[in-house]
């Protein structure tokens, strides 16, 4: 017969654990999918003073996925890390969206630019969980958030299912890959050029001073619901509640996303380049170009029935 004393310690040690085992109270479940050709390298990472999660990295082959329990009103980022190798010493590197940890964990590091980021607070106001994703960190790879289960909020899956790296802007390409000549990532403009109107700081630090330029458009039209620059909140944020959560690396995009043409008939008929071709005497050679470059990008983003499409 179990002692007094005995059956006192066993319910005590009883209790704690049966406490322990309840001290984490999960409030969704992500499921992390791999649509990609290619493996990714998925990163967590946990907000300041939110619950850390079970795993900070880990790998997804293609056609896999993933299930995380994620604790009430935890607030982080998730994105995919490319093009990841192991080498001699054991250090393990990712051509895009590293974290610098030097291994398939990131252990509370962040993501090394460009890098498409997927971000999350649970349980903040009203109740309702707030979810984007943002390029405002540049772009390394397709990613979208599918909300389901949700019991209020507009729970709207968001997110960038374009392919960008091709398209993406010379200045702001990432090269690499194992030919060492592909473009790999895009840069934001704050990244490549340090400037002030790109980075939303100094002068710049406003929604009312910092507005969207030709470079955050490119994501804009490409991605109308991710964040193409700091300020661009109104189209980009979302709220849902009770929900889990979708993150697909590489969604398949809507028919047509890409059909990357600007011919000349498209050219010859574009109001904007033809005013600048008649005032082409107040213009400079470089705001052409560029004009143009922008021209070129947006048509890879923008779908054109092929049968309207005339190559040049």
């Amino acid at each position: 017969m179990m002692s007094e004393t005995r059956y006192f310690s066993f319910t005590c040690l009883s209790m704690y654990l049966l406490i322990y085992s309840l001290g984490t109270v999960y409030s969704a479940t992500f499921t992390l999918v791999n649509q990609c050709s290619y493996p990714v390298w998925p990163s967590l990472l946990s907000g300041a003073g939110t619950p850390p999660l079970s795993t900070t990295g880990f790998l997804l082959s293609p056609g896999t996925s993933n299930s995380l329990f994620v604790p009430l009103s935890w607030s982080g980022r998730i994105w995919g890390r490319t093009l990841c190798t192991l080498d001699s010493a054991n250090k393990f590197t990712c051509a895009t969206a590293d974290c610098g940890s030097g291994t398939v964990e990131c252990a509370g590091s962040g993501a090394i630019p460009p890098a498409t980021l997927a971000e999350f607070t649970l349980n903040g106001a009203d109740g309702l969980d707030f979810y984007d994703v943002s390029l405002v960190d540049g772009y390394n790879l397709p990613m979208t958030i599918v909300p389901s289960g949700g019991t209020a909020g507009n729970c709207s899956a968001t997110g960038c299912s374009a392919e960008l790296n091709g398209p993406c802007p010379m200045e702001l390409k990432v090269i690499g890959g194992e030919s060492g000549s592909e473009s790999v990532a895009c840069k934001s403009a704050c990244l490549a050029f340090g400037d002030a109107k790109y980075c939303c700081n100094g002068k710049y630090g406003t929604p009312d001073t910092c507005k969207p330029t030709m470079y955050s458009e490119f994501f804009k039209n490409a991605c109308p619901h991710a964040y193409s620059y700091a300020y661009d909140d109104g189209t980009s944020t979302f709220t849902c509640a009770s929900a889990d959560y979708t993150i697909t690396f590489c969604p398949s995009p809507a028919p047509g996303n890409l059909v990357c043409v600007y011919s000349k008939k498209h050219m010859n008929d574009d109001p904007e380049l033809v005013d600048m071709k008649k005032r082409a005497n107040t213009r400079s050679l470089k705001e052409m170009a560029m004009l143009l470059r922008y021209k070129k990008m947006e048509a890879c983003i923008t779908p054109y029935a092929k049968s309207n499409t005339e190559a040049g």
